[in-house]
């Protein structure tokens, strides 16, 4: 189809050239004029590898990447070969305040690539989730460069705030189930210590008159704030949450249950002064606090509303980190003896309030679940993103869903939430802990501001 496409681009560009040059070569004997724009006409034509007869001359290639498969009469399995990320550090003062976030990115993405077991030139096409880096298309690109994946690869970033990192993969995933790719990297990343959350720098007057839209502009803690006092989920629920996301984090980290997905990272070290000093390489997320309880939650004073039920201790942690996936057609693989992770069976994104944003996975995940044709009684493992305990809380229960169920390993309220790399991230916490419990299918999930909700499911592949 390409070449086809080459050829008949070619013979109109022929045409449109050789016409211009005889009308040209008319007036040219008339008019000094005509007979400069004659021989500029003929330079370009030269220039684009065709003569001003129209006859085409040899263009050599310089990409080195693989041909881009055909449209597949049915979607193509997509299947995770790799999922990797850095451990993840608290924002300003953690592991990775000094450490630039192409440096992360780099980290997990030569990594996934590695551990695939594929070369950087046969990887297609990389998105990277980001929310806050105003540059985020940029870093990405450079954090591809970094990691040796070659100039030839395209790269984009992308912005759907909490679920970022999941987009990503999911548009790289689109790409290879219609047959536009074999293989892809979906990734996000974030630098909350670089640049830190805010509201938008100018809002349009028109939005504080439309009461829909003025609802976008609600602080994400008052969301909280809101899906507790709405659904009644009481600051007891939300402590609780907390203790066990630390607690069950806190024996993970113990166990090395992380080993499987975290890449060791090297961290930039300053001293006092701003001085470089040698990196350390840091192997733990440094968020997690084992020795939490109940009473310390307790004494925490409410963050976002006078008298209300969301804190520090409820809610998510503001966190720098990066994650990687390495996704590919199940042809593809097999070709090349490749042995996936897991694969994607659907996923969907909805809309719900702004005001209330933090209930977005109770209603994704049915949705998700139901284009995969199972119930949620099929799902062994879910991750569901706790950027609030209060919507964590009322998403379980709406659902139904035994707790034991549910981030097994911790969440964002012990691991951190990098906004742009949570989505990546969960995706790798996800399949390793399906594949250590030999967990047919498990589920990823994450509230987004402005309200929507994401959710995807994986199917183990053993």
């Amino acid at each position: 189809h390409q070449d086809a496409w080459t050829r008949q681009r070619t013979t109109k560009h022929q045409q449109t050239s050789c016409f211009a040059c005889c009308v040209l070569s008319m007036a040219a004997s008339e008019s000094p004029a005509a007979g400069r724009a004659l021989c500029v006409l003929k330079h370009l034509a030269t220039s684009a590898n065709l003569t001003a007869e129209g006859g085409a001359q040899e263009q050599p290639s310089i990409s080195s990447q693989p041909a881009a498969a055909s449209a597949p009469a049915v979607p193509r399995d997509v299947c995770v070969y790799a999922a990797v990320r850095t451990p993840i550090g608290k924002a300003r003062r953690g592991a990775f305040k000094n450490t630039p976030p192409d440096d992360l990115l780099a980290t997990v993405l030569k990594e996934a690539v590695a551990r695939g077991g594929i070369k950087a030139d046969a990887v297609q096409d990389i998105g990277v989730g980001n929310v806050l880096l105003e540059n985020g298309a940029a870093v990405a690109r450079m954090g591809q460069l970094l990691a040796d994946i070659p100039y030839t690869v395209p790269i984009y970033a992308i912005n759907r705030q909490c679920s970022s990192g999941l987009q990503a993969c999911m548009n790289v995933a689109a790409s290879i189930r219609n047959g536009w790719i074999d293989f892809g990297l979906g990734a996000g990343v974030e630098s909350m210590s670089k640049k830190g959350m805010g509201g938008p720098p100018e809002i349009n007057p028109k939005v504080f008159e439309n009461d829909a839209a003025r609802k976008c502009l609600t602080p994400m803690g008052i969301t909280s704030e809101n899906v507790a006092a709405k659904y009644g989920v009481s600051r007891q629920d939300q402590d609780q949450m907390a203790l066990e996301s630390h607690q069950k984090a806190a024996r993970a980290r113990s166990a090395g249950v992380f080993g499987a997905e975290i890449v060791p990272t090297l961290a930039v070290q300053k001293d006092e002064d701003g001085n470089d000093m040698e990196p350390k390489l840091v192997t733990e997320d440094d968020g997690i606090r084992p020795k939490t309880n109940l009473a310390g939650l307790g004494k925490l004073r409410p963050a976002f509303q006078k008298g209300g039920s969301t804190t520090a201790g409820n809610s998510s942690q503001v966190s720098d980190g990066a994650a990687a996936v390495l996704l590919g057609a199940r042809e593809a693989g097999d070709a090349q003896g490749l042995k996936p992770l897991a694969s994607l069976c659907s996923y969907a994104v909805v809309g719900v309030p702004p005001d209330v944003m933090g209930i977005g996975p109770a209603f994704a995940i049915p949705e998700a679940v139901k284009q995969a044709g199972l119930s949620l009684n099929d799902i062994g493992l879910f991750e569901i993103n706790e950027a609030f305990a209060s919507q964590a809380v009322y998403c379980v229960r709406e659902l139904g869903i035994p707790m034991e169920k549910v981030n097994v390993n911790g969440g964002a309220i012990a691991l951190g939430h990098p906004l742009g790399c949570t989505g990546a991230r969960q995706i790798a916490t996800l399949v390793h802990e399906m594949r250590r419990r030999g967990t047919s299918f498990g589920v990823v999930s994450m509230c987004i501001g402005t309200g929507m909700g994401a959710a995807a499911v994986f199917k183990l592949e053993t």
